[in-house]
């Protein structure tokens, strides 16, 4: 019960009321299926005795209904009875065919539902979540566990129930043909799958965690291998990384495998003991009828029966293990998504803030996560508008902390930031981010061309080439990008820009700040890859714009900031004069 309530939990409310119609499609499906193998009792009956047409009241009224629609003869009723009894089995066929699409496309879409709903959780978590997360793991949850989860998880659960009701439908047909055999065959069958499953449980579920753990390791090695590249290469790690992969790999690979051997463990044991019990039922039901005639449609009732019985109990077993082989994943993906709903999603009141006159900051604190140290102690500073502020402090002053306090993304456990003397807050941040260009000391450029890299985000329809070219030209990027790239603005950088050198892809970090028209621009070490020359032509530029534009710029480099009006400077979390 915990079991489904948590998939439940995974799913979108439209998902849910498709699972409540695919429950009834399958409902439906084992009604048709039984009633396809129970059809098989009068017609083999009748074609075994004739006389039977005659003797038996209910044949004697449907032979004589039929005669209104043209069966005269016996043979009539032979060929129309065959006809009737096919049609079934092929009705129960299309609609298991209809059904298994459905289930099919439930199982995807849920899978596509699940890993957006959670890829969209991830995103709308405070930056300060992000510190203490390991991106690696991140993806792994939405590309490889929601999959397996569905795939080993929600898929044999409605197998699950699609079997179970089958199973339970055909051992009441089979009952209410002969309880003694069906008693035992019936409990017989199960017995064996329960006992099997008693003693292998422990060890499923022991190697469905040790698939989880090991698929963690993978990506991290994948993440940790690709984004180190440059260091890769230059120490010579390729065969180290590949080793360590491969261990993971192998485990995680071993405990697939292995699980699904134990999955398809009773269906040989069943194969080899079905031969004989069907020449046991047969000598039996022989013994009690009298008779081999007297004996046959018994016996093709349950040669159909077991016929779908025996796959249906295997799929049953299946299911069991593979909700046991996935439920360590299950428990860590709902523990995830319910933890993230602790959050607030950043969709804030649209309540616009305007920035005339001062950004100001009142007796600010803040420590990270999981730290003892605090990172800013009681900063009281004030920007105006159209000033260029330079912060300079050695490495953990808190110069970062104190740009990413002004950005948004961290709140201050104490103190206030105020813009015209109005608090930022959640009702106002994204009106406040509006505002706001920032260029970071590593940028991310994304694996496309210059034009979508500067107006990042935003999809082809919505950019504005001209402004891309203008803002480029700011950034002293616009002739490099003219003269030197093939196809120029439509030119592929790479993964990470790695066909630039480090300061065009700062440069094209500053044009991307600058692309929304910002009234704040932030330089986080902007520059900092820059040549000497370079940074004085990038400066200029900006200091040409910066009679309508507030600039903060963090530097180590005291030339980077001398045009600066104010200057803070920065030491263990304090501003020192």
């Amino acid at each position: 019960m915990q079991y489904l309530k948590k998939i439940y939990f995974l799913l979108s409310p439209s998902q849910r009321k498709e699972g409540v119609l695919l429950f009834f499609m399958i409902l439906i499906m084992a009604l048709v299926d039984v009633i396809g193998v129970a059809s098989i009792l009068p017609f083999i009956a009748v074609l075994s005795n004739p006389s039977l047409i005659e003797s038996n009241s209910i044949l004697n009224e449907v032979f004589k209904i039929s005669s209104i629609f043209g069966v005269q003869s016996k043979l009539d009723f032979f060929f129309t009875l065959g006809v009737f009894t096919f049609l079934l089995l092929i009705s129960s066929l299309i609609f298991k065919a209809i059904a298994t699409f459905l289930q099919v496309r439930f199982v995807q879409m849920s899978e596509y539902s699940i890993s957006k709903n959670l890829f969209e959780g991830y995103l709308h978590q405070k930056y300060s979540w992000f510190i203490s997360s390991n991106s690696s793991n991140l993806a792994k949850n939405i590309l490889s566990e929601v999959s397996i989860i569905c795939g080993r998880g929600i898929n044999p659960f409605i197998e699950l129930l699609a079997n179970l009701i089958v199973s339970i439908l055909l051992i009441s047909l089979l009952i209410f043909i002969n309880p003694e055999i069906a008693l035992t065959v019936a409990s017989s069958l199960s017995l064996i799958y329960i006992i099997i499953f008693y003693f292998v449980r422990n060890k499923i579920q022991l190697l469905g965690v040790k698939r989880s753990t090991n698929n963690q390791f993978r990506f991290k090695v994948i993440s940790e291998a690709f984004g180190a590249i440059k260091e890769v290469k230059l120490r010579n790690l390729e065969k180290k990384l590949t080793n360590i992969f491969a261990n993971y790999g192998k485990i995680f690979a071993q405990s697939q495998a292995l699980s699904q051997i134990i999955s398809q463990l009773p269906r040989y044991i069943l194969e080899a003991i079905s031969f004989g019990g069907i020449l046991l039922i047969l000598l039996f039901i022989m013994k009690d009828t009298g008779s081999f005639s007297n004996a046959l449609p018994i016996i093709s009732v349950y040669v159909f029966a077991g016929y779908r019985l025996i796959p249906s109990l295997q799929k049953i077993y299946n299911s069991f293990s593979s909700l046991t082989f996935v439920s360590s994943s299950l428990d860590k993906l709902f523990n995830e998504i319910n933890d993230l709903n602790k959050y607030d999603n950043i969709e804030y009141s649209p309540i616009n803030i305007s920035f005339k006159n001062f950004i100001k900051f009142k007796n600010i604190y803040y420590r990270y996560p999981n730290s003892l140290k605090t990172s800013l102690n009681n900063i009281n500073l004030t920007i105006p508008i159209n000033s260029k502020v330079g912060l300079v402090g050695t490495t953990g002053s808190g110069k970062t902390t104190l740009v990413d306090i002004i950005l948004g993304l961290l709140e201050p456990h104490q103190g206030t930031m105020e813009v015209d003397g109005k608090v930022i807050s959640k009702e106002n941040l994204r009106s406040w981010q509006n505002l706001l260009g920032y260029v970071p000391q590593n940028i991310y450029l994304s694996d496309d061309n210059v034009l979508k890299n500067i107006a990042f985000g935003l999809s082809d329809n919505h950019i504005d080439q001209a402004l891309v070219e203008k803002v480029a030209k700011i950034a002293n990027i616009d002739e490099f990008i003219k003269n030197e790239l093939p196809n120029k603005y439509y030119t592929k950088i790479g993964e990470r820009g790695i066909r630039l050198s480090g300061g065009q892809r700062q440069r094209i970090g500053i044009a991307r700040a600058l692309y929304n028209s910002p009234k704040v621009l932030i330089l986080d070490e902007a520059t900092s890859a820059l040549d000497n020359q370079t940074e004085k032509k990038v400066m200029d530029e900006i200091n040409k714009i910066s009679k309508n534009l507030t600039t903060i710029i963090i530097a180590h480099r005291l030339n980077t900031v001398e045009d600066c009006n104010i200057i803070f400077k920065l030491e263990k979390g304090q501003i020192i004069n």
